[in-house]
């Protein structure tokens, strides 16, 4: 779970909880128990332009296989060789962004826990993920950057373009709203860095002196629709993949245009698996 989603710094995380009956791969960062999910969790993921999930469907039938490069048992895509199993790369969609994505991986964050690599799956070109202590090389001289996290100097997304235009003339990027639309429009920003961790692992990254001169950003408070989230915590708790497609999803609203799904595909395995925990609790009787 990114700790980006939440308007404040939260109590201290209670302890891991062990999970739920229905094994499957990349839960999310935040470890806790499995929750039913609610009309509005569902509808939240409602009316998304997501590609077909008909190859996640027929790579499940098959079942788990190996994962070529490490050879450990997957379903849809390994963990820790961030690849596709069981799955081509036409299977998946392709997701092109604004603006280029770091996550920032907390070490003792279980690979198969995270929703990072979702990311870097379906925005191949855009995400990188690094494990702590690396970090990407923030040159703030050469484009304009934010830390996607809570705290009492955050900013909003509204408020990015009036932070850069501290000389009247921001550094910015222009975009085309499709090929067949030639109109440009701007952004305030060109790199976002997301951490990927639970609140009780988040001082260890956020303190590092590499990161303190970026600024930071919060998001709108937003119900998760992740089946697990950390106990003892509110359901404002986002998954890393959910906190990147709000952020994405505001920040195109805001800058570009009104938002048309463009990167609703980022939650193409996410709105899956959801489906498929919702599917297996309805059978067990425990919804």
């Amino acid at each position: 779970m990114s700790v980006a989603s939440v308007a404040r710094k939260p109590p201290a995380a209670a302890l891991p909880a062990s999970c739920g009956e229905v094994v499957l791969p990349g839960r999310g960062a935040h470890v806790g128990f499995v929750v039913a999910m609610s009309d509005q969790e569902s509808n939240a993921l409602s009316g998304l332009q997501i590609a077909s999930h008909a190859p996640l469907d027929a790579a499940q039938r098959v079942g788990r296989r190996k994962c070529s490069r490490c050879g450990a048992s997957r379903m849809f895509y390994c963990y820790s060789c961030c690849a596709l199993v069981g799955l081509e790369t036409r299977d998946v969609p392709s997701v092109e962004l604004p603006v280029k994505i770091d996550i920032i991986k907390h070490p003792n964050e279980t690979d198969g826990k995270s929703t990072a690599v979702q990311a870097k799956l379906l925005a191949p070109r855009d995400v990188t993920i690094y494990t702590y202590p690396c970090i990407p090389e923030l040159d703030q001289s050469a484009e304009n950057i934010v830390l996607v996290f809570p705290g009492p100097d955050a900013m909003t997304v509204e408020e990015l373009w009036e932070h850069f235009s501290a000389d009247g003339k921001p550094r910015v990027k222009r975009l085309k709203v499709s090929d067949a639309d030639p109109e440009t429009h701007s952004c305030p920003i060109q790199r976002v860095v997301f951490i990927d961790s639970t609140w009780n692992q988040t001082t260890r990254i956020i303190t590092d002196e590499r990161l303190q001169a970026l600024p930071h950003v919060e998001l709108k408070s937003r119900r998760t629709c992740f089946w697990r989230h950390q106990k003892g915590c509110p359901d404002t708790y986002l998954a890393t993949i959910e906190a990147i497609f709000y952020f994405l999803k505001d920040l195109h609203s805001h800058y570009f245009s009104e938002y048309a799904g463009e990167y609703d595909n980022l939650l193409f395995f996410f709105s899956f698996l959801h489906k498929l925990i919702n599917k297996a609790k309805q059978a067990a009787g425990k919804v």
